[in-house]
């Protein structure tokens, strides 16, 4: 696959450009990303779907203005997709035909299936999900997908969208709001009447620019401590009169809901949209996504020989994280041998913890990331580890997860726990007594293996005493483990081999 990617959408309501720059066959990062209100479909539900030309003209210097972007990014290869608003347009065709002649650009419309396997094919991989159904409400159309265990089972695409119920209700003068939302509802519900039965799920995953409104407002009124969108989890029955009361009120009165005000002109009619769909397939639980079709179109073409999956343990952010701030390059043996002490430690303690190694592949991706601090410099390292792992820590983990993980980072020294973040986190992060015992074994694992990383090393803990036994000297880890903190009051004990050689000029015999 090309080393960098363009993408480039055009929905009925935005336009976005995101360029992606492959790292290795698995790893990939956003290098850029732009964005314009089109409203190609602006006008059109009224004109028989025609396009209208002050949205054609939008949506051309739009595309004009993201080809100078890809030209000065020295893109390799330009993927360009068009949902609801042109494949219903009567002209959308000739639009398409016009652009590749004056830009240079194909754009290729997409069906609303289509639309749905992509943002499927996004969630699922770069989401901690293995059932769900996703969401993505668009300007003309809401598409829908089940996954189950991770695989996409099915699609559909709602003829619901909210650049076509303002057109259609809510920019209607002369009647109460109450009376347009009765309409507008009353529409919705005769939609969802054509959705399968089988489309039900209590976790449904919100994907496009209304479910990342609702969630911003949502975390700021919950003041949620983790400023990252993606992977955000709410309770609907907790926030169910926020969600009502949006499309209930007047564009002036949107204020008061923690909203965006480039977002006032369709969030009503978004939030109507998305709730009647989450009450209709049952869903209890939504988690946010900040990937959808553009993620999805990059990701079937990184992914076309993997069945559209990573492959088990293989974590996309990980792999690129490792790409970019080349640790030390360790002896794969080696490598191996520093999880085992920590998988070793962990079990000796479970007399203490009693959590059944719940934690195991937190510790085990810190310590994998243990060393990338030091590409940027090797003083304060660990502080540069975890400003790295909270930036880049961003698919295929929940909040809990990417906080956890990036304090164990931190936590490398003397102290177990770093009180500041620890109190502003602490909401997401495990009981203080956990956190402290998990800090301890990770950096109790750093030293051993720094010390000596090819030493076969055992663990017991018995009376409130933690003997660790070494066949190889630990000499240089001794001293810092002597003023490591510890998560409860017990003994260290060593036992290594740390005999002399003989030499009778210095006296050693």
């Amino acid at each position: 696959m090309a080393k960098r990617t363009a993408i480039i959408d055009i929905g009925s309501n935005s336009g976005r450009l995101v360029i992606f720059e492959k790292t290795s066959h698995y790893g990939f990062h956003l290098i850029c990303e732009q964005k314009f209100k089109v409203r190609i479909g602006e006008g059109a539900y009224e004109k028989d779907g025609y396009l209208q030309p002050p949205a054609i003209k939008r949506a051309f210097l739009t595309l004009k203005s993201f080809k100078h972007t890809i030209e000065k990014y020295q893109v390799h290869k330009i993927l360009c997709v068009a949902t609801s608003a042109l494949r219903d347009a009567p002209n959308g065709k000739a639009f398409v035909s016009w652009i590749k002649k004056e830009l240079g650009l194909s754009l290729k419309i997409i069906d609303g299936k289509k639309e749905a396997i992509y943002g499927a094919i996004a969630a699922s991989n770069l989401l901690p999900v293995k059932d769900a159904i996703t969401i993505d409400i668009g300007g003309g159309s809401s598409d829908i997908a089940l996954i189950e265990n991770g695989h996409i089972v099915d699609t559909y695409s709602l003829n619901l969208g909210t650049v076509r119920l303002k057109e259609l209700f809510f920019d209607k003068g002369g009647m109460p709001m109450e009376a347009v939302h009765a309409k507008a509802k009353a529409y919705i519900d005769q939609e969802l009447k054509n959705l399968p039965e089988h489309f039900k799920a209590t976790l449904a995953i919100g994907i496009g620019g209304t479910a990342r409104t609702l969630s911003k407002g949502i975390m700021q009124r919950s003041k949620h401590s983790l400023d990252k969108l993606h992977a955000f989890t709410y309770e609907i029955e907790a926030h169910q009169d926020y969600l009502d009361k949006i499309p209930l009120s007047f564009v002036k009165g949107l204020k008061k809901f923690s909203l965006k005000k480039n977002r006032f002109d369709t969030i009503r009619e978004g939030t109507l949209i998305f709730n009647s769909i989450l009450a209709h397939m049952g869903a209890k639980t939504v988690m946010t996504s900040s990937v959808g079709v553009r993620e999805g179109v990059y990701l079937a073409q990184m992914l076309k020989h993997e069945n559209m999956r990573f492959p088990k343990d293989i974590n996309p952010s990980i792999v690129s994280i490792l790409d970019r701030f080349k640790p030390f390059i360790h002896v794969k043996s080696q490598k191996k041998n520093r999880h085992k002490i920590a998988l070793a430690l962990y079990k000796v303690v479970q007399t203490e913890m009693n959590d059944g190694l719940k934690y195991q592949n937190e510790i085990n991706l810190a310590l994998k990331l243990s060393s990338i601090g030091n590409t940027l410099n090797i003083y304060k390292s660990h502080q540069h580890a975890y400003y790295i792992a909270m930036q880049e820590l961003n698919y295929g983990f929940s909040h809990e997860e990417m906080i956890l993980i990036s304090l164990l980072l931190r936590m490398h020294g003397k102290e177990l726990i770093h009180s500041p973040l620890f109190e502003h986190y602490k909401t997401l992060l495990p009981k203080k007594r956990t956190l402290l015992w998990l800090s301890f074994i990770y950096t109790l694992t750093i030293f051993i293996y720094e010390a000596s990383n090819s030493a076969k090393i055992t663990f017991s803990y018995k009376n409130q005493t933690l003997t660790i036994r070494s066949n190889k000297p630990l000499y240089l880890a001794k001293e810092k483990i002597k003023t490591l903190e510890k998560p409860v009051p017990f003994a260290i004990i060593i036992q290594d081999e740390d005999t002399l050689p003989k030499n009778k000029e210095l006296g050693i015999l």
